[in-house]
């Protein structure tokens, strides 16, 4: 045990030059933190660096160093859910199998040594393994570990309502009664909600009070970059460009930004009169729109039977997209029925759905089958037959919290400026609802901001085509 080293920066710098690789600045300032709080006997850290920086990959690193200093360490990885928790435990075993400072810790006959959980050659007879991956619905009572880290447990699932933010919590807490005395507990991961689990104790009420931090933004205070060898300044800008700026916000600075904070406003919108213009070129069909070729496009129908002027709206938005990233609503359409009329509203709304896709040559068109919907798919296949429509009908199950899927789709493209709307749309209530909307107000109109964000999440990112590159005159003549 002599020959190991008591520095992790070392151990790391070992397994990096094993993989020819070095050791960004970055990433040394992570082990030296975690080397620090070690020696000083903190028992409660919380790591929050940019997403990519490899903060995972380090603190694998930092499970085997803890094994071959002692080897009696029991290790539990608790994530979001057992695959995540396995992926880091995998990950330290292999470091454990070819590290050249791990080779004592490898038994000669392994009695666990699988990809959820493993034992390294110790002294003693201990129930628990070495290392054990968990996921955070999954039963640890009895379980015992010296070490438990925390990694990435808040994600987009299971933050987004107040119940699950309570719930998360309540499972957090178990740690403690697992935890050996004079053990230690570490949290790695990223905000994704204003309420964050790694929310700042100055900011107000906070889950990790007391907690060491150490929190690594991809960009410092000069708008300096992280790693610029990985995230150069062209890299970030269209990162943001994608991401829009409260994701950004949250995952690469580590700002736990509200959803509410994100003012979704219709003056960022484009605005255009053109129509589509359909041609043939080379017998091959060809679409235009303000004098630029459209590569994609679609519609989304967030059904809804209600009476007209009661309960939710049934809004069909049809969008289309260009190769430089760029959408265009081009149609937003209130669907009502006659309640009075022989045919039923479903049949009724159906027919008004098939004419727009004709109208509109729509590919494809999706239907969210939450709730009512799931009748429907078969229902408009036929009136898009008998309308000559060419336009495919795909059903659509929504997951995500409807929040979210209007927050990812809009802020992105509100902050680039690159969604424009038909002058038509202006004079829909479409401008008030989405000046109006209020992501945590109970009530709040989103009908038509929900099917918007059904077309543009269906579409592919697509970044700015970049400009030739200019070529060096030659300087040995012609």
């Amino acid at each position: 045990m002599a020959d190991l080293p008591a520095d992790l920066a070392e151990f790391a710098w070992v397994w990096n030059s094993v993989a020819g690789q070095g050791t960004p600045v970055v990433h040394r300032r992570i082990l030296r933190w975690l080397q620090q709080c070690r020696d000083r006997g903190d028992g409660r850290l919380l790591l929050m660096a940019f997403r990519g920086c490899g903060k995972s990959t380090l603190v694998g690193l930092y499970c085997a160093w803890l094994l071959s200093r002692r080897p009696e360490t029991r290790i539990l990885v608790l994530a979001a859910d057992h695959m995540l928790a396995t992926k880091m435990v995998a990950a330290v075993r292999r470091i454990v199998e070819r590290h050249p400072l791990c080779r004592h810790l490898i038994p000669h006959s392994p009695e666990a040594w699988t990809v959820d959980r493993f034992t390294v050659r110790r002294a003693g007879a201990l129930r628990d393994p070495s290392m054990l991956a968990a996921g955070l619905t999954g039963n640890i009572t009895g379980t015992r570990a010296d070490v438990i880290i925390c990694d990435d447990v808040e994600v987009a699932g299971n933050c987004d309502t107040a119940g699950k933010r309570a719930e998360l919590r309540e499972r957090l807490a178990e740690t403690e009664f697992i935890l050996t005395p004079g053990g230690t507990i570490l949290y790695v991961g990223t905000p994704h909600c204003a309420d964050s689990l790694y929310r700042d104790p100055a900011a107000g009420e906070a889950f990790l009070s007391g907690y060491r931090r150490l929190l690594v933004p991809l960009l410092d205070g000069g708008g300096r970059s992280a790693w610029p060898e990985r995230f150069s300044a062209t890299m970030i800008a269209q990162l943001r460009e994608r991401v829009g700026p409260i994701h950004f916000g949250r995952q690469m600075m580590l700002r736990p930004v509200a959803g509410g904070a994100a003012r979704l406003d219709p003056s960022s919108i484009l605005r255009y009169a053109e129509e589509i213009h359909y041609s043939e070129a080379q017998q091959r069909p060809v679409l235009h729109l303000l004098g630029r070729r459209m590569v994609s496009g679609g519609g989304f129908w967030d059904p809804a039977y209600g009476r007209p002027g009661t309960g939710d709206g049934s809004v069909l938005a049809a969008t289309y997209a260009d190769a430089e990233g760029n959408h265009y609503l081009h149609r937003l359409a209130y669907l009502t029925h006659e309640p009075d009329a022989a045919e039923d509203p479903a049949t009724q709304q159906c027919r008004a759905v098939a004419a727009i896709a004709r109208d509109l040559l729509l590919p494809v068109l999706r239907v969210e089958t939450n709730g009512i919907g799931r009748f429907l798919p078969a229902l408009l296949k036929r009136e898009m037959a008998r309308a000559g429509a060419a336009c495919a009908v795909v059903e659509q199950h929504s997951r995500r919290a409807k929040q979210e899927r209007i927050l990812s789709a809009l802020d992105p493209l509100l902050a680039a400026r690159r969604l424009y709307a038909h002058e038509r749309i202006f004079r829909t209530p479409f401008p008030v609802e989405m000046a109006e909307w209020k992501p945590d107000a109970p009530g709040t109109r989103d009908d038509a901001l929900d099917a918007l964000s059904g077309c543009l999440l269906a579409e592919p990112v697509r970044l700015p085509g970049s400009p030739p590159p200019r070529h060096a005159p030659g300087w040995r003549g012609a």
